[in-house]
């Protein structure tokens, strides 16, 4: 469960790594049933339109609750990972549960989270997304779709996209041929740590199973930011327990007699 030399090496060439079922079958259950259950969800959820017009649902938040989410985002498999990853301590600084709904879900625009995040004061790209996949991730409702080793390239000039913010499409059209494109389908439970100014997409989806995911971002320690309103903690990422998920198992239902 934890990443080698080798991996870091692979993550630095190619802006990108797959950890296969990082969270187990017991772990992702629960947190499906806080997607269909858990107030958090609506309260911090929005709708953004893509390019095409259609919506694209998230909801975001950016502290540390006592919730399952709290607890994904701070587990030792996910925590310890990023550290070695980015070769220091992390802090958190955003989770959120991206609702693409069968036959209904938006696309996301070709981006780097970086594009996003540069202008929430952060001074360096020393940022990642930890990806979760919830349900089964395939090209036909619309997973991720990145460019292979792009994050090198730093970042590029974003603008808007209907409600989203998307690179440059121009620039996008000039660059693509020198990069795989690779189609990330994923099982559930399988965890796609990404660096921030690799360069990503996804489409609509149009098939009949739902494509929900949870993705944390994270922030270096050593990443200053600068903006008055302060989105991300300035403190060490805290790291729960093993079974810090398992604990929000909802209990069945007593019957009475």
């Amino acid at each position: 469960m934890f990443l080698s030399e080798e991996d870091v090496a692979n993550y630095k060439r190619d802006g990108y790594i797959f950890v296969k079922d990082l969270f187990s079958p017991r772990e992702v259950e629960i947190m499906l049933d806080a997607v269909e259950n858990d107030p958090t969800i609506n309260r911090y959820l929005k709708g953004n339109l893509d390019g095409g017009g259609r919506i694209t649902r998230l909801s975001i938040w950016h502290s540390l609750n006592n919730d399952v989410w709290a607890a994904a985002s701070t587990h030792p498999r996910m925590v310890n990972n990023v550290r070695i990853l980015t070769g220091e301590d992390v802090a958190f600084f955003h989770g959120k549960v991206m609702m693409k709904e069968a036959r209904s879900g938006g696309a996301w625009e070709w981006h780097q989270d970086y594009g996003y995040w540069y202008d929430q004061g952060f001074v360096f790209p020393r940022m990642m997304s930890a990806f979760v996949a919830l349900d089964p991730a395939r090209a036909e409702n619309g997973c991720l779709r990145i460019l292979k080793g792009s994050h090198k390239m730093g970042r590029l000039t974003h603008g808007a996209v209907g409600d989203q913010t998307g690179v440059d499409i121009d620039r996008l059209n000039q660059i693509n041929q020198y990069f795989e494109e690779v189609t990330c389908e994923m099982t559930p439970g399988t965890v796609l740590f990404f660096d921030c100014n690799l360069l990503h997409t996804s489409s609509p989806n149009n098939s009949d199973y739902h494509r929900r995911s949870f993705i944390i971002a994270y922030n270096a320690l050593s990443n200053p930011l600068f903006r008055k309103k302060k989105l991300c903690s300035l403190e060490p990422c805290p790291v729960g327990s093993e079974d810090s998920i398992l604990k929000f198992a909802r209990q069945p239902e007593t019957v009475g007699v």
